[in-house]
Formats: structure tokens, C-alpha cells, sequence
């Protein structure tokens, strides 16, 4: 009992001993497997998040999911209330029915569109306004104008202008100016259910426009739901914008994913040669362990725990610091913070001690190799 016990403290004694006497190599190697660490927390998480801030972020195109019916009927409000309660659980992020037709105001006739206000700055954040958006659903007294039209008219913001039909007057302010680089700039942008009223088309709109977060596929999901459901609809994802948001999530992870492997490398690499410089300089120390009587597999032992000790210090630092990068990359690529992934946890760390043990690997060799004898001559 008493041997053992003196044996596991000499075994404590030369573990520290050999850390501390040896603390700038010891030093290097803390921070090859810090960094490592820290560069595979830091991608790690926003890899497992990317998907969500990365989907927001491409929201900026516009919308991505175009619903119409393919029958002489047009679509209702039912129908359009009843799409939204077939998408994925919080995914979308902002939708809108539209509706067209013929008005006449004061100064000429115009192409008259109906949409949901409330929505429209989300659906096309591209549009760029003069003046003010129109924030409101309810609002029928105030509305946008296309800018070739406004031009074309001689209309200004905040001019007051009427809706005519027969007898009846309708008056609107106009709050802003569109520059949608679409036939948007040709509309009088006003209210739906004003558009309806006015047009005589209670309860009808001509399509609905939806941006869909696509992280999980979920354009795909809603436009399977929706087809099933409402088999007399034209269901279309818009490509162009849904497509791209899939190839540029797949390039960035997998640009991440190469900065992390040649970065573990590096570290491996690095750690590797410091300890292969170290376990020469312990060489006298490992001959005469051997000795005395100190089998190969002790040796080795030591080595494995003096390497393990660094790299559990190192992931822990490691860890803290590569959240903390993340959240400067979420910060300034998505000007959002990154949330914690349960995920990263076990890829730093069994990435980390799968570099500190490949290191090691070479180096416990050679000391397992060394004749006392011949070393302890000077040999």
C-alpha cells in the first residue's frame, strides 16, 4: 500500500516537475492545441448556426415562393389564410396577396395594385423609397407610387391625390416613392382592401408572394404541402432566389470546413515537432527511468498524461475563446450574435485530443527507444 502510494506520488512528481522545468515548449504546445481548439469552436459554431443566419440574411433577395390559381377562379383571402397555416413551423418570414386593376385618380388612368402594407418592407427590402414606407394593413388613406409613374404624373411625396369612380372620391397621401427596377415603378401601390373594394373584387386576389427561410429545405416542404392541399393552384418556387441561397450556404460551410482541417493540421504539426524537440531533451531523464527498472508502458503513460494535462487546458481555453470569435464573425458577416450548439462541444474536443494524440504519437516512440547505456554514456 505504502509502495504504491509513493509511486503514484514520485509518478505526480515527475509529470509537474517535467511541465514546469520545461514550460516554454510546454507553452508551445498549450497554444498550437489552444488554437486549434479555439479555430474549431469558432467554425463549429457558426457552422451549426450559419443555416439560420445565413437563410435571414439572404431573405434581402426578395421573396421566394409565388402561389396563383390556375382556374378561371381567382384566389381568396381563405385561400391565401389557409397557404400560411401550411408552412413550416416559423418560416416565413414575411408574405403578401396582390391585386391588380384599372383606376382612375384626378390626373390620368393608372394601374391600381393591392397588397398587405404591414408586410411589404420584409417582402421586398430591395425597393428603394422615397419618403416613407406605408407600415400599416388597415391604412386605406395613404399609398405608394412606382417612380416612372410618379414622374410620368408630376406627383410628389406627401401630395394628396383621389380615387374617382362615378360620383364616388377617394382620397390618398402619398408617402413614398418606389424604385423597384420592376413593373412595381409603373403602380399606384395601395391597401388590399381598399384595391378590393375599389375594383369591385371582394375577396379576390390574382397571387400571393412568400419569403420562406430555406435552412431545412423548407421552400421544397411548403410547396409539396401546398400542392397537396391545393391541387387547383399554380405553386412555383422561385429559383433563382431559393437556389442561390443553397450554393451559397454549401460554398461557405465548405470554405469553413477547409480552414478548420488545415488549421488542425498546422497545430498537429506544430505540437508534433515541439514534442519531438522535448522528448530530445528528456532523453537522459527517459534512459535513466528505464534504468531503474521503468517499463516502456510507464513511459508512455507519462508522456499520454503530461500531453492530456495541456490539451484539457488548452480545449477549455480553447472552447471560450472560439465562442467568443464567433460571435465577432456573427457580429460582423450576419450583425447578429451566434447561439451555442450543444454540437460543438464534442467536435472541439475530440477534434483537439485527435491532433494532441497523432502528435504524440512519434515522439513517445522515440522515447520508448532510447538505451540506457548508451545514452547515459553521452552516446
Amino acid at each position: 500500500m505504502a509502495t504504491n502510494k509513493s509511486s503514484s506520488t514520485l509518478y505526480q512528481l515527475l509529470i509537474w516537475r517535467s511541465i514546469r522545468l520545461r514550460f516554454n515548449r510546454v507553452l508551445i504546445v498549450f497554444l498550437a492545441l489552444m488554437t486549434g481548439a479555439a479555430i474549431i469552436a469558432a467554425m463549429a459554431s457558426v457552422y451549426f448556426d450559419i443555416n439560420i443566419k445565413m437563410s435571414q440574411e439572404l431573405r434581402t433577395f426578395g421573396a421566394n415562393l409565388f402561389v396563383q390559381s390556375q382556374s378561371k377562379k381567382p384566389l381568396s383571402n381563405q385561400d391565401y389564410l389557409k397557404s400560411l397555416s401550411l408552412a413550416p413551423k416559423d418560416s416565413i418570414t414575411a408574405s403578401s396577396p396582390y391585386l391588380y386593376g384599372l383606376a382612375r385618380i384626378d390626373l390620368d388612368k393608372v394601374v391600381l395594385m393591392g397588397v398587405d402594407f404591414s408586410q411589404l418592407k420584409t417582402l421586398v427590402p430591395y425597393w428603394q423609397i422615397k419618403g416613407q414606407w406605408v407600415t400599416v394593413s388597415f391604412d386605406e388613406h395613404r399609398a405608394m407610387i412606382g417612380d416612372k409613374l410618379a414622374k410620368k404624373l408630376g406627383i410628389k411625396i406627401g401630395q394628396k391625390i383621389n380615387l374617382i369612380a362615378d360620383r364616388k372620391k377617394h382620397p390618398l397621401t402619398i408617402t413614398g416613392i418606389i424604385e423597384s427596377g420592376e413593373e412595381t415603378d409603373n403602380y399606384l401601390v395601395v391597401n388590399l382592401s381598399l384595391a378590393q373594394k375599389w375594383l369591385h373584387k371582394e375577396n379576390q386576389i390574382d397571387y400571393a408572394m412568400y419569403s420562406v427561410l430555406n435552412s431545412q429545405d423548407q421552400v421544397h416542404q411548403f410547396s409539396v404541402s401546398l400542392q397537396k392541399a391545393m391541387p387547383q393552384n399554380v405553386i412555383r418556387p422561385i429559383l433563382k432566389v431559393s437556389d442561390s441561397e443553397g450554393k451559397v450556404l454549401d460554398k461557405v460551410k465548405i470554405l469553413m470546413g477547409v480552414v478548420s482541417v488545415v488549421i488542425l493540421i498546422l497545430s498537429t504539426l506544430c505540437v508534433n515537432t515541439t514534442l519531438t524537440a522535448l522528448v530530445g531533451e528528456r532523453r537522459k531523464e527517459f534512459a535513466l527511468q528505464k534504468a531503474l527498472g521503468a517499463s516502456k508502458t510507464a513511459i508512455v503513460r507519462q508522456i499520454l498524461t503530461e500531453t492530456s494535462i495541456i490539451a484539457a487546458l488548452a480545449i477549455l481555453v480553447g472552447l471560450a475563446l472560439g465562442f467568443g470569435l464567433a460571435q465577432i464573425l456573427g457580429k460582423t458577416v450576419f450583425d447578429s450574435f451566434i447561439d451555442w450548439r450543444y454540437q460543438v462541444l464534442p467536435i472541439t474536443v475530440l477534434s483537439s485530443l485527435l491532433a494532441g494524440f497523432v502528435a504524440v504519437i512519434m515522439p513517445t516512440l522515440k522515447a520508448t527507444e532510447y538505451q540506457p547505456a548508451r545514452v547515459l554514456k553521452g552516446e
